[in-house]
């Protein structure tokens, strides 16, 4: 027969235990067919607050129950509900490295690698499936009305969904010496305050 399974809100169950406590799902999807992980479950789980349970010191009245002070992608298997990749790598102590406690995203890539879309913080990165990342934009354009540079969801599509232009030549560019806050190419300028920190 069909095996179904029913995720939250309730993670305690010995079926869903193996996924953790979901805080805030983000673009649910099953990985299209053609790309690695095809079938599989992949989202973003917002960190922050949710859920509804039993009263607890963070939560006296039962209501967001579930804190976490870090975001996730995970990776599951729809019939065993076994994580299969997760982004930051799954431990007792994640690095903290990925936080939106709204909005933000996730897409598999054909090269394998995984495409996340930080929302909250306007930041999309590509990490390897070994959770190396390899390319980062942070939006700097902030929204005027919320004072934010929040970005929902983004995509990689293939170049030739825009058919009227050419593929361009694909360069690497390298990450700039953060030591002197200056990107490559750019024009001279004074230089500010300098403050020195010791390490």
């Amino acid at each position: 027969g069909n095996i179904v399974w029913k995720l939250g809100p309730d993670y305690t169950k010995p079926e869903t235990r193996k996924i953790g406590q979901i805080i805030g799902q983000h673009h649910a999807h099953m990985i299209p067919a053609g790309l690695p992980g095809a079938g599989n479950i992949m989202l973003f789980d917002n960190g922050g607050t949710a859920g509804y349970g039993i009263p607890n010191p963070g939560a006296p009245t039962g209501v967001n129950n579930a804190l976490r002070d870090h975001s996730r992608v995970i990776e599951f298997n729809p019939l065993t509900l076994e994580i299969v990749w997760s982004y930051p790598k799954a431990g007792p102590r994640p690095d903290g490295s990925l936080y939106s406690s709204f909005v933000s995203s996730a897409q598999r890539l054909v090269n394998g690698n995984t495409m996340i879309t930080e929302g909250g913080s306007g930041r999309i990165i590509e990490v390897t499936p070994e959770c190396e990342t390899v390319w980062e934009y942070l939006n700097p354009f902030p929204r005027k009305m919320l004072k934010t540079n929040m970005i929902y969801r983004a995509y990689r599509v293939p170049y030739d969904w825009v058919p009227q232009v050419q593929k361009p030549d694909e360069v690497a560019v390298q990450r700039p010496d953060n030591n002197k806050f200056r990107v490559p190419g750019s024009p001279k300028g004074k230089s500010g305050r300098l403050t020195k920190v010791k390490l």
